[in-house]
């Protein structure tokens, strides 16, 4: 099918090259004609054949020139037919010698073949087996298939002149095609770069659904997602303390290792702002609240440890005063989208938890992760936290709750000092780094009384 259509293609882009094939058709059927005929006493039929052969060939062309492109296809499809009609009408007037029967006919199948697969076979025969019916009623063909050396030499000549042609064209028509498929080649490399560069200012979220098609996907929609906000502390007096090529090899190598982390941990990096990074967890594929949560919190974890390493590298780079990052995270139901105007939109989210976690980023002490209550819920079984009360947050009436990461439970093992648990009838809450030496004692002595009791106890 696609090799049909790629056949039509070529001949509705020149109707001239039809024209061409046409008139060698016309020119080897006229040639195979005028070698039968008795130049001494002509045959009317035969010289009106052969003018017809000719005009016909001159009126097509200057009638499929002036066809609109999308009728040239339709239109060349039933001269065709009548190509074939004319000839079986010569082979009838030659009768049938061997040699021309066999070229036109191979001729036929050969045209068929490139021009429309198996049906346009079927159907250029069919109008073939028409043009030798048509000639019984204005001819009776003698049917003795002769051998004619002439008839021959002039049916030979022409077909073989017609395959030449049409081997040449093709020739050309191929070389081009790989010419055009090189560039095409080429074309498609140079879009993939660009759309690598193109894709390293896009969210994947963004750019995967842009890939897709899925433009729907980026409509604004609420959503309960994690966000998260970190910044350099004093990185405006760093930038007035040493040079502008350093700062930015300095901030770039520092956002790299940053964004590393949030694909490792599934994260989308909603943007950066100069040494500001906002994530967002649960925008698009989520497994849950609960995972969002946990998978940006253990983010921001990551994200301490490395800053750790990082500081010996930039202090051996001249920076002496180790560089220090908060961060602030919330939970809570955002409006997520692309918003903007019809020749610019930016994806992101908006509302009041997010300007909470920015806030929460604020609040913290360097080298501090701080998350609201609605986080620590989600996250409490895994992470280790500590309460740090209750704060007063610009933009908000009500003082916020909030807490400070420590580590991820699995990794504090003997060095874990914070213990929280809850069941029914049971609550609770221990921080060793916040117990004093003279409460020591007696926070031991409730703990082994209140467990010496549970094992007495029996429950019904």
């Amino acid at each position: 099918m696609n090799s049909q259509t790629d056949t039509k293609q070529l001949q509705t882009e020149n109707p001239t090259q039809q024209y061409y094939f046409r008139a060698l058709i016309c020119f080897a059927a006229a040639g195979t004609l005028a070698a039968r005929a008795d130049w001494a006493n002509p045959n009317l039929l035969h010289m009106f054949m052969i003018s017809l052969l000719l005009i016909y060939a001159y009126a097509t062309f200057h009638f499929t020139r002036k066809l609109l492109p999308e009728q040239i296809s339709r239109i060349g499809r039933w001269l065709t037919y009548v190509d074939a009609g004319l000839i079986g009408l010569v082979l009838s007037l030659t009768n049938f010698s061997i040699l021309p029967s066999i070229m036109f006919l191979t001729m036929i199948q050969f045209n068929a073949l490139i021009n429309g697969g198996f049906r346009k076979l079927m159907e250029d025969n069919t109008a073939f087996a028409i043009g030798i019916i048509i000639s019984l009623f204005i001819h009776s063909p003698q049917l003795v298939l002769s051998s004619n050396i002439e008839i021959s030499a002039a049916s030979l000549i022409g077909v073989a002149t017609y395959f030449l042609v049409y081997a040449i064209y093709m020739h050309q028509r191929f070389h081009k095609q790989a010419m055009s498929l090189q560039q095409l080649e080429n074309e498609q490399k140079w879009h993939k770069i660009r759309a690598y560069k193109l894709s390293r200012y896009l969210p994947p979220t963004v750019w995967q659904a842009i890939n897709r098609g899925d433009d729907k996907h980026l409509q604004a929609e609420r959503k309960r997602i994690s966000v998260f906000f970190s910044d350099i502390k004093d990185f405006s007096q760093l930038a007035e303390e040493i040079e502008a090529e350093a700062l930015t090899e300095l901030l770039n190598h520092y956002l790299t290792e940053m964004s590393k982390i949030v694909a490792h941990y599934g994260g989308t990096i909603d943007k950066f702002m100069g040494d500001g990074i906002m994530v967002l967890f649960g925008d698009s594929a989520s497994k849950g609240v609960k995972d969002d949560a946990t998978r940006c919190v253990a983010m921001a974890i990551a994200m301490k440890k490395k800053i750790k390493s990082l500081q010996q590298e930039w202090f051996n780079q001249g920076i002496k005063k180790p560089l220090q990052v908060r961060m602030g995270i919330n939970t809570g139901y955002c409006t997520v989208g692309t918003f903007g105007t019809s020749n610019h939109l930016d994806y992101t989210v908006l509302g009041t938890q997010v300007n909470l976690a920015s806030r929460l980023e604020s609040a913290a002490e360097p080298d501090e992760i701080l998350i609201s209550h609605e986080t620590w819920s989600l996250v409490k079984d895994t992470v280790m936290c500590r309460d740090k009360g209750e704060i007063q947050v610009k933009g908000f009436a009500m003082p916020i709750k909030v807490y400070q990461v420590a580590d991820l439970r699995k990794e504090m093992g003997k060095n874990q000092s914070y213990f929280e648990d809850r069941a029914e009838g049971f609550s609770m809450y221990l921080d060793m780094d916040k117990v004093r030496n003279y409460d020591k004692q007696r926070v031991i002595e409730s703990l082994e009384k209140a467990a010496a009791r549970l094992k007495d106890k029996v429950i019904v």
